[in-house]
């Protein structure tokens, strides 16, 4: 049975659909020896498919893994970085890190720290990661000064941004110290910086921000302990299907 060429990529976890449509873009697969145009379509049965100069075989489709990381600073949310700097990959062990497919959910800015979802299901990957979903994703930030009441209103209502209002957001003062304030916000879409640029927007900085949950997921579970910075825990079944039945019903 012929399927897409970036849908094969997906369910096989060699990467998201998104990342494998612009591996194609790239020039990077070949179908039978000839690079493979946007919208082809594969038999794994019969044809001859390769990334990177990797074959892509039936028999090693991997099982899928879903992973929750603690990022560091510093590190970059993606599988590979052309600068040479560390990516959450490289915070796998090695038999995750290779032939797994494992790729980030998403990401967070590499001066960013905090809950991050990694996976080699691409299905899964897409449904959640698309704009979409709407998937709710809880942060800590501190700003520079204290916003005052109608700024907080104004974040809370949303903004106009690259000419395009955000979304509703909850925003709450968690502390406020030293010329600086801790918020609490939960944002329902993921635009590149969104908080920072909001912030930016309504004159206060972000001095640091931390990602404390995704979804109902969260790094410090209610009564249990956090997850480390730097480490990764699996997804329980009952988190999984939770993710993969809200992204079925957006």
């Amino acid at each position: 049975m012929k399927e897409r060429v970036q849908k094969v990529l997906a369910r096989w976890g060699i990467a998201s659909r998104r990342q494998a449509e612009q591996a194609i873009l790239d020039g990077r697969v070949r179908l039978n020896g000839e690079i493979v145009k946007l919208g082809q379509k594969v038999d794994l049965s019969r044809d001859r498919l390769q990334v990177d100069g990797k074959t892509i075989r039936r028999r090693d489709r991997p099982d899928f893994v879903y992973l929750l990381l603690h990022k560091p600073l510093g590190v970059v949310s993606t599988c590979r970085d052309p600068q040479g700097r560390k990516t959450v990959i490289d915070l796998l062990p090695p038999e995750l890190r290779k032939g797994q497919g494992i790729h980030p959910v998403g990401r967070l800015d590499v001066d960013s720290t905090g809950a991050l979802l990694l996976s080699n299901d691409g299905a899964w990957t897409q449904a959640i990661a698309h704009p979409s979903a709407h998937l709710p994703k809880t942060y800590e930030v501190w700003v520079e000064g204290y916003p005052s009441e109608e700024v907080l209103q104004q974040w809370r209502q949303g903004i106009m941004l690259l000419g395009k209002p955000t979304l509703p957001a909850r925003v709450e003062v968690l502390t406020s110290r030293q010329g600086r304030t801790l918020l609490k916000i939960v944002l329902n879409e993921g635009r590149n910086r969104q908080i920072r640029q909001v912030a930016s927007e309504l004159g206060h900085e972000v001095i640091k921000l931390h990602r404390t949950a995704i979804g109902p997921i969260q790094l410090q579970p209610p009564n249990g302990a956090i997850l480390p910075r730097g480490e990764f825990r699996f997804l329980k079944s009952f988190e999984i299907k939770c993710f993969k039945s809200s992204s079925t019903s957006t």
